[in-house]
């Protein structure tokens, strides 16, 4: 019974093993598609005598196969007897969901290269929750933030520690080769006490931002590519329900899609 009962076990372990590797992350799995496209180059692609179907075509209930092997009379047979109604169409682009942009690839890209270089350092193994890579509508925000007793800046100093230079020189070269325009914003917590009357939270996260763009320009990023360098104090907390939180004490890094238009009252 003792034997039985573990092969039982074994059994139940080795398919639910099989369901798991079953499961795909499409997202993930793209991502890494690309990473790999882009760390050895792009395939070169052939001409071929029609055309060939990744997905299949919607409006055919099969996958056009060996395209490449087809005569191109016979490829436009096929699609010549496929008729589609104007109401199919409006089914379809209602339905599909709209396609990424070349930027939301550069972007995607680009974070999962981020999350990628800060893992393959040891040193910043401690301060994984610290570093934080997400995508936005306007683009993507790189967060350097205080979070669980262990501190990206001194308490009180406008100068990084040492494993949060090595977290910015590893983005630089990443932030150069996207090419968009940066807005680097520094916050602190609230509730915070200075011992100088004369520099508080508006002049210390406004140095941590502004640290943070020349340590960037250390390794390579250029300083055409910096938007606005600004301090925001504790008026914007990363918890707002929680302003006193160490985690709304950090510095964004904001890579925006476009350049901001130009203000009217600027004359060339």
């Amino acid at each position: 019974m003792v034997t039985f009962g573990d092969l039982m076990s074994i059994l139940v372990c080795f398919f639910v093993l099989l369901i798991s590797f079953s499961i795909q992350d499409t997202v993930k799995l793209q991502v890494v598609a690309g990473s790999m496209r882009e760390a050895f180059g792009i395939t070169k692609a052939r001409t071929v005598n029609g055309v060939i179907e990744k997905d299949g075509n919607p409006f055919r209930d099969h996958v056009l196969e060996n395209a490449s092997d087809l005569p191109k009379s016979q490829v436009e047979e096929e699609d010549n007897g496929v008729s589609i109604e104007p109401d199919d169409l409006l089914g379809l682009s209602a339905a599909a969901a709209p396609s990424p942009t070349k930027d939301d690839e550069a972007f995607a890209l680009a974070a999962a290269s981020i999350r990628q270089a800060w893992q393959d350092m040891p040193q910043l193994t401690p301060f994984a929750d610290n570093l934080i890579v997400e995508n936005t509508e306007e683009g993507m925000d790189i967060v350097i933030s205080d979070n669980a007793g262990r501190r990206m800046f001194p308490e009180g100093s406008k100068y990084p520690i040492e494993p949060t230079r090595k977290a910015l020189a590893v983005i630089a070269p990443i932030l150069v080769g996207l090419g968009h325009p940066l807005r680097i914003t520094g916050h602190t917590a609230a509730g915070v006490q200075y011992s100088n009357p004369r520099y508080g939270a508006w002049e210390l996260s406004s140095d941590r931002a502004n640290v943070t763009r020349a340590t960037l320009g250390e390794f390579g990023l250029g300083s055409e590519l910096i938007d606005s360098v600004v301090g925001r104090a504790d008026t914007e907390p990363y918890f707002p329900n929680d302003p006193y939180l160490d985690a709304n004490e950090r510095v964004r890094i904001s890579v925006l899609k476009s350049a901001p238009p130009v203000p009217a009252n600027l004359s060339f």
